[in-house]
């Protein structure tokens, strides 16, 4: 957005007195709300509570951006609020997808954040994603010939037959038939039945998510390291991924594994580069620290080159972005990444950065949303045995 489009945005500041109600959980906005000055209580359902003052690091970030409150705000002192429209974070949005829409044609297209250093070897790295000279990792054959079919209408003895190329899919698929996430009295035997009793669609994307294991890989003992740690990441917050869509209805479980696999997926190529590329490749560590900034430009690239949905496309760009706003009433798959990798960094050292899950437009879209006293979902804490499930059957 240019600066003379930011001038034009209306921005109203108003001055509360102590234990006065600035709004009410569950009520409709169309306001993203800051604290500039004093001290507020948040109230959710229940007794849980609690409070931020204006020196709180978490005063800097929205204490509400989405089209529903997740709590009620009262002042506990003298306070200062400013609010912007919610139409502002529909405009990134849509600006991101027009982005996604249109190949990546000149460096502008492709531009990278500030944090990534100006060094020959990230040079390099952006102008070979302009050039076409990456080295991308291909889907395995048996993912892409599915996919394809499933495009004629197969029926399940033709996806049986392509499916059955590849043993270590069929034994996941009849595992998963079986597990606790399809829970069902009378055991999975074959392909067949696996595929009869999970149907065609969800069929087709967990193939896919299986499959997507053969991308992460190294030639060098020191990036498998890393890749199998990417991998081990990519496989939690896949799984959350499908336990959030499942118990809540609004996205189909096997389309949110499949997206919880890909949100990190930018890291890839860039492994890869740096394999490629060991002359000039920064240290392991500050890799590891410019990845997070690499990833949703880099991601989406390496998914549209690999011919994923639009929708799919759009995960690595929002995984992230807590205050994402997609302007639908219900939860979208990207709604479900974003409360999957949230809670996929509780009690690491990522924690202390994140926002109180009740800001979160994603977690406000939840029909009778749940806290832990943790300001954890309920719903993930009751699933372990589902999410240990879905992390096996990744491996």
């Amino acid at each position: 957005m240019r600066n003379d489009e930011l001038q034009k945005i209306k921005q109203t500041t108003f001055s509360y007195g102590p234990e006065s109600l600035i709004f009410i959980l569950g009520d409709k906005s169309d306001q993203i709300y800051y604290l500039l000055k004093g001290t507020v209580e948040f109230r959710l359902s229940g007794e849980k509570s609690y409070c931020i003052d204006e020196n709180s690091t978490l005063a800097n970030l929205p204490i509400s951006s989405g089209k529903v409150y997740g709590a009620t705000v009262v002042t506990k002192s003298s306070c200062t609020i400013l609010t912007v429209p919610i139409s502002v974070s529909y405009w990134w949005v849509n600006e991101s997808r027009k982005k996604t829409q249109n190949p990546i044609t000149a460096k502008s297209d492709f531009s990278f954040p500030k944090e990534v250093p100006n060094t020959p070897f990230f040079n390099r790295f952006s102008d070979a994603c302009l050039g076409n000279k990456l080295s991308l990792p291909t889907l395995p054959q048996v993912a892409i010939q599915l996919r394809r079919a499933m495009s004629n209408n197969i029926g399940v003895k033709e996806a049986v037959k392509i499916i059955q190329l590849e043993a270590i899919i069929v034994t996941r698929l009849i595992q998963l038939a079986n597990s606790a996430l399809y829970a069902s009295l009378e055991p999975v035997n074959n392909c067949h039945e696996a595929v009869s009793r999970l149907g065609l669609d969800a069929t087709c994307q967990l193939v896919m998510s299986i499959s997507m294991k053969q991308l992460f890989k190294s030639n060098s003992p020191e990036f498998t390291l890393e890749m199998q740690a990417l991998w081990k990441k990519s496989v939690h917050i896949s799984s959350l991924s499908f336990v959030v869509a499942q118990e809540c209805g609004a996205a189909n479980p096997e389309d949110a594994l499949l997206a919880g696999l890909i949100c990190d997926i930018g890291a890839i190529p860039l492994i890869n580069f740096a394999e490629k590329n060991a002359d000039s490749c920064p240290d392991l560590i500050e890799l590891q620290n410019i990845m997070p900034y690499l990833n949703p430009s880099v991601g989406s690239f390496l998914l549209e080159k690999l011919n994923f949905s639009t929708e799919l496309i759009e995960i690595p760009k929002h995984a992230e972005n807590w205050y994402y706003e997609s302007g639908e009433d219900s939860l979208t798959l990207i709604d479900v990444v974003i409360l999957a990798k949230f809670h996929s960094y509780l009690g690491t050292d990522k924690a202390k950065d994140l926002p109180f899950i009740n800001v979160i437009p994603a977690y406000s879209k939840l029909k009778n949303s749940k806290l832990n006293p943790d300001f954890s979902l309920d719903i993930v804490t009751q699933s372990r045995q589902r999410i240990n499930a879905a992390m096996r059957m990744l491996g």
